[in-house]
């Protein structure tokens, strides 16, 4: 089995070939692109140190990395890390939170790179016709819906935000997460756990009216209880963005910085040590990781503690949902995994073709959504507007239609302005 890469030059890769290589998959060739040839150099040497005996190349081009191959994974960012620092700047410059996947940062995320995976997606398409995609190229829910309406490719969308719940309510509650069901809806990054089975019987009831064991679900101070009481739902923590938005901006306007910048940072000194060889690679990468997680969402919450992650923690991330769907695929295991996929019915008031976030049981036949039946009137609106938004963002970008653009972006309820939208389109997409 060959699984290609593309967007290898990722501070991610080294996590999903040591992940892969020490896997029970049958793999021949782990194939790596990224048009910075330098820096793939640099991960690609770093990488190697975790591959054991499959083999890792590199390649110099998209079409001979996924030549032939039976899964590509993709994770770019057009622009580059910087190119994210500038978009939460130029939000929070008009007034608006934004982060990579939410509000304009999101958008301008989106308008940027959709051009380029849908060429990607196409190729894949045309070199390796049967592969599946294995997409967690950010904002995840709104590329893979571009991807699936523009071209043939077989594409799932991932994301760790869902298990990472899954596991801290898990935890809270006190229960094995191999054990439970969690009844989980929405759309990538907008999502929320509306109950939790334990041989049957519902489990969220415990923690409604437990104030401190509430607290213990999120590893930033993002949700009161009492809010959380009343919602009567736990929702992901980008949720945050929304519904104390105002919050959000006004401590990222106090710590003069936003997560982007200081990932631009981090990620500037690890490149410099890995290329100055002075200490291990491998220490020098997991110092890396420990810091950038200890910073996450630090700054919008106003914390001024690490916020350092739970041990049950390693059971999620990235490159494990990816080797969870490339395994339950390969060997048709059937393995029940939140992604993101077309709708085709199952969330109700939604259109067909409208990717969402979902269990999914994933076989040999890839991952089939299961049925979460009717949204909770409480969420439905915010969720609806945010999947029109998405899809128009989709249209515009597959257009290059400026007044498209607009349109899409005055429909973020964090936007709601016609003018507002106009000038982060400008601002934000500039050529």
């Amino acid at each position: 089995m060959k699984i290609a890469v593309i967007g290898g030059a990722g501070v991610r890769t080294p996590l999903l070939v040591r992940g892969l290589a020490g896997s029970d998959l049958p793999i021949r060739e782990i194939a790596l692109y990224d048009p910075d040839a330098s820096r793939l150099a640099t991960i690609s040497a770093l990488a190697r140190r975790f591959a054991r005996d499959a083999a890792l190349v590199t390649c110099e081009t998209c079409d001979a990395c996924v030549d032939g191959a039976a899964f590509v994974i993709t994770s770019i960012r057009v622009g580059g890390i910087e190119g994210r620092a500038r978009d939460e700047a130029t939000s929070m410059a008009h007034g608006v939170v934004g982060q990579e996947t939410i509000g304009p940062g999101g958008f301008a995320m989106a308008m940027r790179t959709i051009p380029h995976m849908v060429r990607h997606a196409s190729e894949v398409a045309r070199r390796a016709p049967h592969a599946w995609i294995i997409n967690f190229t950010n904002p995840v829910g709104i590329i893979t819906q571009a991807v699936r309406a523009a071209t043939g490719a077989r594409i799932i969308g991932i994301c760790d935000t869902p298990t990472e719940l899954f596991e801290d309510v898990a935890h809270v509650l006190d229960l094995p997460s191999a054990e439970c069901t969690f009844d989980y809806f929405g759309l990538n990054h907008l999502g929320w756990v509306r109950e939790v089975l334990h041989r049957g019987e519902p489990q969220l009831h415990r923690l409604w009216d437990d104030a401190d064991a509430l607290a213990k679900v999120y590893r930033a101070p993002i949700f009161s209880a009492a809010f959380l009481r009343e919602l009567r739902l736990l929702p992901t923590e980008y949720l945050y963005y929304y519904y104390r938005a105002r919050e959000a901006y006004e401590h990222l306007l106090e710590a003069r910085s936003s997560r982007g910048a200081v990932i631009d940072r981090l990620n500037a000194e690890l490149f410099a040590k890995l290329r100055a060889a002075d200490d291990d690679a491998v220490e020098v990468y997991e110092r890396y990781l420990s810091a950038r997680d200890a910073g996450y969402m630090q700054l919008e919450s106003g914390s001024t503690a690490r916020l350092e992650r739970s041990p049950w923690a390693t059971l999620t991330g990235y490159d494990k949902i990816a080797l969870q769907v490339v395994r339950a695929i390969h060997f048709n295991l059937g393995s029940i995994i939140p992604l993101n996929v077309a709708n085709n019915g199952n969330m109700l008031g939604l259109q067909p073709d409208d990717v969402v976030e979902v269990p999914c049981a994933v076989n040999g036949n890839g991952a089939l959504p299961m049925h979460v039946g009717p949204i909770p009137a409480r969420v439905g609106d915010l969720l609806g507007r945010v999947k029109e938004y998405e899809r128009l963002t989709v249209a515009a970008a597959l257009a290059g239609d400026r007044r498209l653009a607009v349109d899409a972006l005055a429909r973020h309820p964090l936007v709601s302005s016609a003018d507002l939208a106009r000038r982060l389109v400008d601002a934000l997409l500039p050529a």
